[in-house]
């Protein structure tokens, strides 16, 4: 065997990194987090759905049997405790988009491009394109996972007190709306784009971390205020004493005159203000949903934020490709 031969056949052979591996054990403290978090949080909403709900129903059908005694034993511990623990973890399932958005942008790919372990990586065996791709596409798997199981148990949790806790929270209440489809989901997924997105960008740590952060709360807001109109609404017509009927998430409500002309309500602050004012007026109008447009807000909504976290993602493998060129680093032979 020659010497060259023999230099060959101890060299090493090339093995393509394994990048889903390579970054479960870099971000292993962010999924031990995640998977404590998401356990924890379908612990509590198991308990909110079952143990507190039911004494919470107990205290409040003590309640109602009093009547209007001025005297009445209730345990009224049992439904400030379910109060407590319901807007716990309502605000925290709604604040998880958040979190997702500022780790993907400090950690996910702010603090590799600061630290300039992600050039190192392209230089050798991995393609940018796969890098990234495999930088959403994982926590993207992991996000839903988590998002779906905690939305779904905080809907059974909301369910189970329906018609028995007199201060369960409207389905149409902002924070309770969010946090008991999917959402909550599609707004995480959007977090997580945004914040790979905003790290690409910035390449630095904290400002990819606030930017994404801020950058998913506007995506909200916005989702916030286009959702109402993303489905036809229902219209009622009421007396100018009773008002127009219906509950749920309003969209419009005002007056109707004569000619059935629909105005706004006036803001009026004295009573010769308000006679002028409703004088023209035979009644009130409200365009709302209810609740049996529920799931279609949801759906639509959700179809809404997938879109802007699609369009990020795109965002995102543009701008990698300024930021690394179409290829670099080919696979050695």
């Amino acid at each position: 065997m020659s010497a060259a031969t023999a230099a060959t056949a101890v060299r090493p052979t090339s093995v393509r990194p394994r990048l889903i591996r390579w970054l479960l054990r870099l971000h292993r403290p962010a999924l031990l987090a995640w998977t404590a978090l998401v356990v924890l949080g379908g612990a509590l909403l198991l308990w909110l759905a079952g143990p507190l709900t039911d004494a919470a129903a107990a205290a409040w059908r003590q309640y109602d049997a009093c009547g209007f005694a001025t005297r009445c034993a209730y345990d009224q511990d049992a439904i400030l405790r379910y109060k407590d623990w319901y807007d716990y973890t309502t605000t925290a399932l709604d604040g998880l988009p958040l979190v997702v958005a500022a780790w993907a942008g400090a950690a996910l790919t702010g603090r590799e491009l600061e630290s300039g372990t992600a050039r190192l990586a392209w230089a050798q065996s991995t393609s940018p394109a796969r890098w990234l791709a495999v930088r959403l596409a994982v926590p993207a798997a992991a996000v839903t996972a988590g998002t779906c199981l905690l939305f779904w148990l905080h809907r059974l949790a909301w369910t189970a007190g329906r018609g028995r806790v007199d201060t369960l929270k409207s389905w149409a209440d902002f924070g309770t709306f969010y946090a008991n489809g999917p959402t909550v989901t599609g707004l995480a997924l959007a977090g997580l784009a945004a914040g790979v997105l905003a790290g690409l960008l910035l390449r630095r740590t904290l400002p990819a971390l606030v930017t994404g952060t801020l950058a998913t709360a506007g995506v909200w807001a916005l989702a916030h205020a286009l959702m109402p109109h993303l489905w036809p609404a229902v219209t009622t017509v009421g007396g100018l004493d009773r008002g127009a009927p219906g509950t749920g998430i309003v969209v419009e409500e005002g007056l109707v005159t004569r000619s059935g002309a629909h105005l706004p309500l006036p803001h009026c602050s004295s009573t010769v203000d308000c006679d002028a004012a409703y004088g023209h007026a035979v009644g009130q109008f409200k365009t709302y949903h209810p609740y049996a447009h529920y799931w279609p807000l949801q759906l639509v909504t959700t179809g809404l934020l997938l879109a802007v976290a699609g369009l990020l993602v795109l965002g995102s493998f543009l701008v990698l490709r300024r930021l690394a060129g179409p290829r670099t680093g080919k696979t050695p032979a």
